[in-house]
């Protein structure tokens, strides 16, 4: 019988991503300092990101990102909630689909149906979301 070997994250991938994931959202974000303005980035006339800056504070900036589509019931439509750290100029996803306070590791199986490098996941499905927007937005609006 063969042993199945834990899963062990790479800090330097992780922190990569969670660079890359920083800058791009500055290349959205004009001002992610002030709290309460939300962002909106057409793909189509059917597909909209959001953005809403939720918490500011010196050091970090949290904030909510939506996949809005008109054809899609808002409890399926993908949703993360993602913190700046400006000092350290990184990005990490807190929160996904509603699952609060991700694990760097999750043993596998598990009754949540996570995988084993669940925050590792979502932090790369948010690089994806990032680049997607910053190639095919098509407008950009601003409210308060």
């Amino acid at each position: 019988m063969k042993l199945k070997r834990r899963y062990v994250p790479h800090l330097p991938t992780i922190l990569a991503i969670c660079e890359n994931n920083y800058v791009c959202m500055l290349k959205l974000l004009p001002d992610c300092d002030s709290e309460d303005l939300s962002y909106e980035f057409s793909i189509s006339k059917d597909l909209v990101y959001k953005i809403q800056i939720i918490a500011s504070t010196p050091y970090t900036s949290t904030l909510e990102m939506s996949q809005v589509s008109a054809n899609t019931p808002k409890y399926l439509s993908p949703t993360m909630v993602v913190r700046l750290y400006h000092d350290a100029k990184v990005a990490e996803v807190l929160e996904s689909q509603r699952t609060a306070q991700l694990q760097p590791v999750y043993e596998y199986p598990n009754l949540n149906m996570h995988q084993r490098n669940e925050k590792f996941l979502v932090n790369v499905f948010l690089a994806e979301w990032l680049h997607f927007c910053l190639t095919q937005r098509i407008e950009t609006t601003t409210s308060n």
